[in-house]
């Protein structure tokens, strides 16, 4: 089923989780095992991301298949176009759809490490706007796309976040999924300034429980700010990972509350394959029912198109 209708037919927010294809059978197995955990709280919809030049291609479609068939569960295919042509996305696309596959994220995709800027492929395509046109003139998927609460490293400021975001959504994104961060303000920020440009598609916050001292000194500190007086307490229970992965979950769940009562329609949230934070947050988060607390209800939201 479309997320898109799932959102607009929704009578609460909407709670979806993002995975990463394992690459060993080992870690295959934890993966579901987790996704046995996490099936019990019902998720809207769930997503498995796409590695760097496709080189998870096979295992994307695979898990976004077991999920479908195995666990039930509807699901979401990332899919970036570095380092393919036209007619080698095509490809994939026609496989994703020949497995069932009715929802794809659409994204540019990061260049591999150490190539410096990304570029296009010859005959490839050069921004996610490009490849959200091209699955939407010629597929029936539900398309969705990125949105950042902070600038884009490829971006020249916010404003020129939000024209990003424009165009993703006139070339066919139904709504919009953000990169993870630690400070609300920049969200509703975002949303403001997305609302005033006329994009009225659901903007669904991606939040990222921090549960170990790895994250902070590794990719998490890379790729969002963490707020001083936040990292500050995580690095003095660098020592203590219970307690730093207690705050870490204490944290997310009081963030999700303040977006949820705001107005966000959902929370979608970075797993990274595992149950335990995102199952407790998820837990008390339905028991609180912040989302009653908002001036405007967060769904019902107008889906573009």
């Amino acid at each position: 089923m479309r997320i898109d209708e799932i959102i607009r037919s929704a009578t609460e927010p909407s709670f979806s989780f993002e995975f990463f294809p394992p690459k060993t059978d080992e870690a295959e197995a934890k993966l579901h095992e987790a996704l046995r955990t996490l099936r019990e709280l019902s998720p809207t919809f769930v997503s498995v991301t796409y590695g760097a030049g496709g080189s998870t291609r096979d295992r994307t479609i695979k898990v976004v298949k077991a999920l479908r068939e195995e666990h039930d569960l509807e699901a979401m295919a990332h899919f970036t176009c570095v380092g393919a042509t036209v007619p080698e996305l095509r490809e994939v696309l026609d496989q994703m759809r020949d497995a069932g596959i009715d929802n794809v994220l659409a994204l540019r995709g990061d260049p591999p490490p150490g190539t410096g800027a990304f570029t296009p492929v010859e005959g490839g395509l050069g921004s996610s706007t490009e490849l959200t046109t091209l699955i939407a003139e010629h597929y029936d998927f539900c398309v969705a796309g990125a949105t950042y609460p902070e600038v884009h490293p490829d971006s020249a400021d916010l404003e020129a976040d939000v024209e990003a975001a424009r165009a993703k959504v006139a070339a066919g994104a139904r709504f919009l999924i953000t990169q993870l961060f630690f400070d609300n303000r920049d969200y509703f920020e975002l949303v403001a300034r997305l609302r005033d440009a006329g994009i009225d598609v659901p903007v669904i916050p991606g939040i990222l429980p921090i549960t170990s001292i790895g994250q902070v000194r590794g990719f998490v500190g890379q790729t969002a700010t963490i707020p001083d007086a936040y990292l500050h307490e995580l690095e003095l229970r660098a020592e203590d990972p219970d307690a730093l992965a207690d705050l870490g979950v204490s944290f997310a769940a009081l963030q999700c509350s303040e977006l949820l009562a705001g107005g966000a329609p959902g929370i979608h949230f970075y797993t990274m394959n595992r149950s335990p934070a995102t199952r407790a947050i998820l837990s008390t988060l339905r028991l609180h029912r912040p989302w009653e607390q908002a001036d405007a209800p967060p769904v019902g939201e107008a889906v573009a198109g």
